[in-house]
């Protein structure tokens, strides 16, 4: 039976304002008092993580994933619900959390680690270890007040990382460094995931999610919208938020034979009637690719209602779910526009296949401009899948051929 790192179970926080310091003060002594109003952050969440799992928390901002957080670690006590942890905690939350500004990073390690339940000559030993990693050089022993907010991450997550736990939190803090550190960063945090820590990870880039999470939890409003595989909870996500800026969308998802989920949104005025994958020097149908092959997508496209503007996009994304590319009419300037119903339009997007062996998919968006925050006619997530092959060229690694030449001298 696997161990449960983390348990959370109905768990909420509300927060009460009573109108005035007096009143306040008398509730926190069992009197009953008027509440003028409540605003529930969090709000009958429950969800359990198994030892050497990850899980993303996303959502919008205010969705209540930074207060969640906050409950798990204790530094915000639930109004309802229990929390379980097992084992050892680290934790990085927001900027400057347990640090001191006018201490240097060197004394902000003994404090922060000290609140982490290090022990002085523990953190004397970690301290080559931290500094390294932090790689901070001169500033290491200089006021915390003078880094940048890049920096601080730096070092929070250098304290943070120094012993690895049975439970890593990270909310977004680390965002807001270089992307070296993050490489650095999201090195660390997958090491530690291979040697079974369990990670609670919070951050708005979906290709992290879908690159280091077994899990996803969507929030919204304080609830669990949605909790399941990461493909589908960052694909719902995604058309959740188009549906909020556009009231009559619909959103369906499916996962097809091969596992490929299928996310569907749109308010229909404009929709695909087919698409297809065609070699473009014989225009016939194409389910496997060869490497080099020049592709046509092809697209029939239906005219519902009065359109002002349509843009026509495709993504090509690999097996995992990370985009490999993408373009639309609108960054070609291509933009359609006074379509009619009853109007048809074909459109031919013409490719060279540069794509590693693998399977791929083609997704389409029938939107308004480059986002389908504005108006989103029909989109469809990995409508299409297809198949690339190498047939003649050297092998190689990676989701693209680069025609590379190498020239070799020895002397």
């Amino acid at each position: 039976m696997s161990r449960t790192a983390l348990n959370v179970d109905r768990v909420g926080k509300c927060y009460v304002d009573y109108g005035s310091s007096l009143k306040r003060f008398a509730s926190w002594f069992g009197f009953e008092t008027a509440r003028k109003r409540e605003y529930w952050a969090v709000r009958d969440v429950s969800f359990s993580l198994p030892a050497g799992e990850t899980i993303a928390i996303i959502g919008a901002n205010g969705a209540g994933k930074s207060t969640l957080l906050r409950l798990v670690t204790g530094t915000t006590r639930p109004t309802t619900g229990t929390i379980s942890v097992g084992g050892r905690v680290s934790a990085i939350l927001e900027l400057g959390l347990g640090f001191n500004p006018e201490f240097s990073g060197r004394q902000n390690v003994y404090q922060a680690g000290g609140l982490m339940g290090l022990s002085p000559g523990e953190l004397t030993t970690l301290m080559p270890k931290i500094e390294d990693f932090a790689e901070l050089k001169d500033f290491f022993d200089l006021p915390l007040r003078v880094y940048s907010s890049g920096m601080q991450a730096r070092l929070a997550f250098s304290i943070a990382s120094a012993v690895r736990p049975d439970l890593l939190i990270v909310d977004e803090v680390l965002s807001v460094g270089d992307s070296y550190f993050q490489h650095k960063s999201f090195d660390r945090i997958r090491q530690f995931k291979a040697k079974g820590t369990s990670i609670v990870l919070v951050t708005h880039s979906t290709g992290d999610v879908r690159a280091l999470c077994d899990r996803a939890i969507l929030l919204d409003k304080g609830g669990v919208v949605k909790d399941g595989l990461p493909d589908e909870v960052v694909d719902f996500y995604n058309a959740m938020i188009a549906q909020k800026e556009n009231e009559k969308l619909t959103i369906e998802q499916r996962r097809d034979k091969y596992g490929w989920l299928m996310t569907k949104s749109g308010d229909e005025k404009a929709t695909l009637k087919e698409m297809s994958l065609a070699d473009a020097s014989t225009g016939r149908p194409v389910s496997t690719a060869i490497i080099g092959q020049v592709l046509d997508i092809l697209c029939t496209i239906e005219i519902n209602a009065p359109i002002d503007r349509l843009v026509i996009g495709h993504l090509l994304r690999d097996r995992t779910g990370h985009v490999v590319w993408g373009t639309n009419t609108w960054y070609t300037k291509q933009v359609l526009t006074d379509l009619l119903p009853g109007q048809v339009v074909k459109s031919r997007f013409r490719i060279p296949c540069n794509l590693g062996p693998g399977s791929y998919s083609i997704t389409y968006n029938l939107v308004s401009s480059y986002t389908k925050m504005e108006n989103n006619y029909e989109s469809h997530d990995n409508y299409f899948v297809f198949d690339v092959v190498n047939v003649n060229l050297p092998t190689f690694a990676g989701t693209s051929w680069l025609d590379a030449k190498i020239d070799i001298e020895v002397s």
